[in-house]
């Protein structure tokens, strides 16, 4: 069962949600990907290998995702339809459901990440083979997802501040310290 609970009837309450694998998790990926999109590597070592980093720690995230805290496996979380449209019914009545994990348009937006991340090790991997060195479309669906990233990471950080709001929650604390928070 999915951990929900209506703002309008909840005291204010603290509980351990993200376990510390998790949150390294996070903050090493946030630290790859805004290392990668303003650091300029001549040789692109350095861009290479905090690609191949960013990779990994998406795969361990997912075996994670399985066999992780209850906060952290897909089946806490996973955007099922009927938990996106019971999450959007409830925010478009003005009365959003808090989630102790993620909510399932955060679980959509955190599976759209991890998703491009690979998308960008996989292509950037490719592009090191003899098969598709100098490809053109190849370095382009790379430079696309990497923009896509930028955005979709910055919708997500917007994200998490606004629903932290709407859910009244210290859900960016959380995310740091592991405890979320209600208020």
């Amino acid at each position: 069962m999915h951990a929900t609970m209506n703002l309008s009837a909840s005291p204010a309450t603290a509980r351990p949600v993200w376990d510390r694998f998790v949150r390294v998790f996070h903050w090493t990926l946030v630290s790859c990907v805004l290392l990668n999109s303003f650091v300029v590597d001549d040789g692109e070592n350095l861009h290479q290998w905090l690609g191949y980093l960013a990779s990994a720690l998406v795969v361990t995230r997912i075996v994670w995702g399985f066999i992780g805290s209850k906060h952290a496996r897909f089946a806490d979380f996973f955007p099922t339809p009927s938990r996106l449209m019971r999450h959007l019914r409830g925010m478009l009545s003005g009365q959003p459901e808090m989630h102790w994990g993620h909510n399932p348009l955060g679980a959509v937006m955190m599976l759209v990440l991890m998703a491009l991340v690979l998308t960008l090790g996989v292509t950037g991997w490719m592009q090191s083979l003899d098969a598709f060195w100098g490809e053109e479309w190849l370095q382009d669906l790379h430079e696309q997802a990497g923009d896509l990233l930028l955005l979709s990471a910055g919708l997500h950080g917007a994200a998490a501040i606004v629903m932290g709001r709407l859910e009244r929650t210290r859900l960016v604390k959380a995310m740091v310290t592991g405890i979320k928070e209600t208020y």
